[in-house]
């Protein structure tokens, strides 16, 4: 406990109001958003990353569970932080399926876009990597946002291996979900998976262009071409 109450000190005296203000707008905490109810303290990414490098091998299971259920969202992606490194760290696979086991169980806690771009491709992707991706799709149907994000993400970790079936499959099911942040963050992967396969991504795109939410596909020609812009966006 004295580990995380260090923390938890540390974090508050590099907060600003000035930043907490900015960041409960931009994370869409207002009533009806997104982000509903969660509160900052107002401290930077970087700082946040430092702190959680100092005091990983200090902090228990137990703490980073504690952590992970705070109000504050940067304590939260501090905890997550922790949480990567040591599944990243495992010994074996013992550990680190533990570790997954553990995200999973905390999953009501990963809930805004940072908080799931940091950590799912990670831990859930890269556990995934070699294993039955059954999981993601449970995730891809559910009516939960950030569930529905965590699928998307975790494909990052599948595409910087080459592979992109499952991004595919996922994208697709995506193409008539209702929320923006999902548009954005299917239009992001499938950009990525570009970058790998251009052929692939864009047999996609001429399949689905005309059906897919403007937002989507200009994340997913945003490095192209002007000419195969043009043509996609027709």
């Amino acid at each position: 406990m004295e580990s995380i109450l260090l923390l938890e000190k540390e974090l508050r005296k590099h907060a600003t109001a000035e930043r907490a203000r900015v960041s409960v707008r931009y994370f869409k905490t207002a009533k009806g958003e997104y982000g509903e109810g969660d509160q900052f303290l107002g401290v930077a990414v970087p700082i946040q990353r430092a702190l959680a490098a100092k005091y990983v091998s200090q902090v228990t299971e137990a703490e980073i569970s504690d952590l992970l259920s705070s109000p504050f969202h940067e304590i939260r992606l501090t905890a997550l932080f922790m949480l990567n490194t040591r599944f990243l760290k495992s010994a074996d696979q013992a550990e680190a399926k533990k570790w997954v086991d553990f995200y999973l169980s905390h999953i009501q806690y990963i809930n805004n876009w940072d908080l799931v771009d940091s950590s799912a491709p990670i831990v859930l992707g890269t556990w995934l990597q070699n294993r039955n991706r059954r999981i993601l799709y449970q995730f891809a149907r559910s009516k939960n946002l950030w569930k529905n994000r965590i699928a998307i993400l975790s494909t990052l970790a599948f595409i910087r291996k080459n592979e992109l079936a499952d991004l595919l499959k996922l994208a697709e099911i995506f193409i008539h979900h209702p929320h923006d942040l999902l548009h954005k963050a299917t239009g992001w992967m499938l950009r990525e998976g570009w970058k790998r396969d251009p052929q692939v991504i864009e047999a996609f795109l001429t399949k689905f262009a005309s059906q897919m939410p403007r937002t989507m596909l200009r994340y997913s020609i945003e490095k192209m071409s002007p000419t195969k812009k043009k043509r996609f966006m027709k």
